[in-house]
Order: structure tokens, then sequence, then C-alpha cells
């Protein structure tokens, strides 16, 4: 093959490669950017409950990438995401669980907040309900403290502090999602307790499958329209 031949040849690859390139930059730019509105209330409750199921192990088990990719799944299927999308806003959703997983103190747990606001932010431009970024996120931060340092908390406080999370997502008056956080807070108590016993096991993470499930259908309820 003579030397011009090839630098033709060449020639052509780098064009066709430059032009793939380009091709797969606006997909994801497409993928990211394009004005997209889901709705928030309309989510499948028991998936919803077996993925959250599925997150609390592999935090506890400080599985990051397992994490990242449930979190993915979740915001895929029910908050609709694209793919890309998804994996962007998952990753600051699992960011921020692990910072604050390391945190020792109210400070520390404060490192999560930009990543909260973030995924937040994302949320809000991609569904059908407006919200308050900044106070959803730092009320998600909140019930993580107040779980956290739950011996120093009245009981209730949690089942407040988790209903009082979606009712400023919603804009639903706190009282309609009481149930909600009572059934979710209920979920996490075994699984601290049987952790502090010595081990969840496999009957117990189905019983916190089954009370995550009857929450998240008491929310589906309690936000219909």
């Amino acid at each position: 093959m003579s030397s011009e031949r090839r630098r033709r040849i060449f020639k052509i690859i780098v064009r066709v490669t430059a032009l793939v390139l380009a091709l797969v930059i606006c997909a994801v730019l497409f993928d990211l950017f394009y004005p997209r509105k889901a709705r928030l209330r309309e989510f499948d409750a028991d998936e919803v409950a077996r993925l959250e199921t599925a997150m609390w192990r592999s935090y506890y088990e400080k599985q990051r990438v397992r994490l990242f990719n449930e979190m993915t799944e979740l915001l895929r299927t029910q908050y609709h995401m694209t793919p890309v999308k998804s994996n962007v806003v998952a990753y600051y959703a699992a960011n921020a669980a692990f910072v604050f997983k390391e945190g020792k103190q109210r400070s520390d747990y404060e490192k999560a907040l930009p990543d909260l606001i973030t995924f937040y932010n994302y949320l809000h431009n991609t569904s059908d309900i407006d919200f308050d970024v900044y106070k959803v996120s730092k009320l998600e931060l909140e019930w993580w403290i107040v779980h956290r340092e739950r011996a120093k908390h009245a009981p209730g406080d949690l089942d407040r502090a988790l209903a009082e999370l979606q009712a400023a997502i919603y804009n639903v008056p706190v009282e309609r999602l009481m149930e909600h956080g009572r059934l979710r807070a209920e979920a996490m108590a075994i699984r601290d307790t049987k952790a502090e016993q010595g081990g969840v096991t496999e009957a117990d993470w189905a019983r916190i499958n089954e009370l995550l499930r009857q929450s998240w259908r008491s929310l589906a309820q309690a936000v219909k329209n």
C-alpha cells in the first residue's frame, strides 16, 4: 500500500472517529439537558421499598458501587430520569450518604449538604412539583442526624422528621404523612436493634422490606391529587 493511500485511510478513520465522538457528546448533552418533567406522585411503592431495602444493606455493608447502582435504578425507574442523568444524580446521592457515614458530629454531617442540594436540584428540575430545594435538602440531612443521634431524641422524633421531608417535597400537611414516617422509622429501628444484637438476618430484612412497602404505599395514597 502506498503512503498516499495510507494517509487517505488515516484521514477517513480520523473523520469517522470525530463524527462518532461528536454524536456521542450530543447524545449525552441531550440526555442531560433536554427539558423533561416527571410525575413524582407516580411511583411503584413496592419497587421503591425493594430498592430502599437493598440500598440500606449496601450502605451498612459499605458497598459504594452497589449502592450507586441501586440508586441509579431507583432514579431511572421511579423518578423517570434518563440513563445518563440517573448516573450523574446517583453519584451525588451516594457520595452524600458516605460523607455522612464517616461523620462523628453535626459539623461533619453537614459536609454532606452540598451533595444533597445538588441531588435535589436535579430532582426539582425534572419534576412536576415545585419545592424548596434548600429546605428539602436540610430536612433530608436532619432526619439522617436524628436517626444517627436517636438516643438523644424522644420517641416519635424520627417519625416526624421523615414525614416533614415528604411534606416539603409534595406540599401536603405533615399530619397526612405521619403513618409513612412511623412505618419507615419502625423499619430502621429493626435494623438498628438487630445490628446491635449481633446481626440482621434474612428474616429481619424481609420484615424491614414489608414495613417499607407499607410505608411507601401509605405515602403514595397520601400525596394523590
